[in-house]
């Protein structure tokens, strides 16, 4: 398993590095057999430190935590709790996908934008119908199933997944509902 360690704008030492290691290889050991990488990102903000983990799982799911306190160590601590909590609650599926999946989720690529919001909201009218883009960044679509794509989204603690589903074409999303419920769009010329 591969780890990336990293730190915005402070310094990460080797202390933490294992203690990072140590305890997500734990947690990771206990619910996914064959996690293929980790990324784990500390910063500071004010007196806080946030620590953000995203884990990918053999099967091509994707599982991601992040957590505040006002040290580092227990900033991961938290986030460790957090990821070690999403991944029980999925053990008994995750098990279950990767039995009945031969192959790792397949993915194709697509592009991501962030267009730019509207400073005034009582603006008239804008002078071009054109967006203003700020970010443009490659996605990944990745092929599930619908099952697999409401865990996905749940475990990325995402508001929405866009993803192909397979056997079709087209694209599908699953998104959460304000009333709680979880939302599909399946297009019905998706062949």
């Amino acid at each position: 398993m591969r780890y990336q360690i990293s730190g915005k704008q402070i310094d990460i030492g080797s202390a933490l590095q294992t203690h990072v290691k140590t305890e997500l290889g734990a947690v990771l050991e206990k619910y996914a057999q064959r996690p293929t990488d980790a990324n784990v990102v500390f910063s500071k903000s004010g007196a806080e430190y946030s620590c953000e983990a995203v884990v990918h799982l053999s099967t091509g799911l994707t599982a991601q935590a992040s957590a505040r306190a006002h040290e580092i160590y227990a900033a991961f601590d938290a986030c460790a709790e957090k990821m070690d909590k999403q991944l029980r609650r999925y053990k008994r599926r995750l098990k279950d996908h990767h039995k009945e999946r031969s192959e790792p989720v397949e993915l194709f690529g697509g592009s991501q934008y962030i267009l730019a919001a509207s400073e005034h909201e009582d603006e008239q009218e804008p002078e071009s119908l054109q967006p203003m883009i700020i970010a443009e960044m490659e996605a990944s679509i990745p092929t599930l199933t619908v099952g697999e794509a409401v865990m996905q989204m749940e475990l990325a603690e995402a508001p929405v997944l866009v993803f192909r589903k397979e056997g079709k074409t087209g694209v599908n999303v699953v998104y959460r509902r304000p009333d709680g419920n979880i939302g599909w769009i399946d297009p019905n010329d998706a062949t």
